[in-house]
């Protein structure tokens, strides 16, 4: 009989010490730095972009699942979507938020002071409050800037190089959107300082952007799309009724361009997806968001699609084509 006790206790021990890994490992998976990752399109449109987030995180040696868990929520290009997934993110207590583009790092600035921020491809971040200064952003918000608003004027040039006799330009903007309002200003200044005519189609949702193109009929050359997840959502819908009104566009996103949009030019986003994880990568080891300058963008890309000209009668200059990024035929 006391054998039998001895044995049992032995075994006792034996199922004590094999659950102490369990648990141990249990608790180290539930203490591992989380990345709370707020995507404000959806992941078609930029699954490639975080893409390359996620293989830069690798090379610095965060593995997904060992050493960091990241938590992907995408806004879908909804609005009232920033705010739900950043005050969800404050609730899951992760240690950094990533986000993308304005409305979403306002969000996410307004859900919490404490967690630290790193904002990808955000236009103008002290003009619209996301930072007190680039050199020293101060608080808990960090990131890169896409320089959205600084590239109207050379957008609009390029239009003109494109389409001969411009005269007018439509300017499509998502109006509740604060960095596409600083854009679309800054267009309007461009083609107004080259004589050009302006008319804004200001779009808050989706019905109003066949209103819109109903209301340029015979009143646009051109047309210039203000960059923002909710018309990134939707443009296929664009570029279809652009081209039912033979109207050449022009884009800040390839992605735009590859659905039937006529030409892009703005920062390239893979790399600015790829330069953040190295922020988060300074967060993650101790360095306060704060004392970490926002960078601007240092690659640009120009991306033409053959075949949308052809269909608008358009004949591309061979010295713009030669300056092309990509040329989609």
């Amino acid at each position: 009989m006391a054998s039998y006790i001895a044995r049992r206790k032995f075994l006792a021990t034996l199922g004590g010490a094999a659950a102490w890994p369990l648990a141990a490992r249990a608790q180290q998976a539930s203490k591992l730095p989380t990345i709370g990752f707020l995507g404000a399109a959806t992941a078609s449109v930029a699954g490639q972009w975080f893409a390359a987030f996620v293989k830069r995180l690798h090379e610095l040696g965060w593995m997904e699942g060992r050493n960091v868990a990241i938590e992907v929520r995408w806004a879908e290009g909804r609005s009232e979507r920033y705010a739900e997934i950043a005050a969800e993110f404050v609730r899951l207590n992760v240690d950094v938020i990533v986000t993308v583009g304005t409305p979403a790092s306002l969000a996410a600035k307004q859900a919490t002071s404490v967690v630290p921020i790193v904002f990808v491809a955000a236009s103008d971040p002290v003009g619209t409050g996301l930072v007190a200064s680039l050199a020293r952003p101060g608080g808990n918000v960090t990131g890169l800037s896409n320089q959205q608003a600084d590239l109207a004027g050379k957008r609009v040039e390029l239009l003109r190089e494109v389409v001969p006799g411009l005269r007018q330009l439509a300017i499509m903007a998502n109006v509740d959107n604060s960095a596409s309002v600083l854009e679309m200003r800054e267009v309007q200044t461009a083609a107004r300082t080259i004589g050009l005519e302006v008319a804004i189609l200001e779009v808050r949702q989706a019905e109003d952007i066949a209103n819109g193109f109903e209301l340029l009929k015979n009143r646009a050359d051109a047309l210039y799309v203000v960059s923002d997840p909710f018309l990134g959502s939707n443009r296929v819908r664009i570029n279809t009724l652009a081209l039912g009104m033979r109207l050449p566009t022009l884009h800040a996103f390839r992605e735009y361009v590859e659905a039937g949009g006529l030409m892009s030019y703005a920062a390239n986003f893979p790399d600015l997806y790829r330069r953040s994880a190295d922020l988060v990568d300074k967060i993650l080891r101790g360095t306060k968001p704060g004392d970490i300058p926002v960078e601007q963008p240092t690659k640009f890309e120009l991306v033409i699609n053959l075949t949308t000209a052809k269909a608008l009668g358009l004949e591309v200059p061979p010295t713009l084509l030669a300056r092309a990024d990509e040329v989609i035929e």
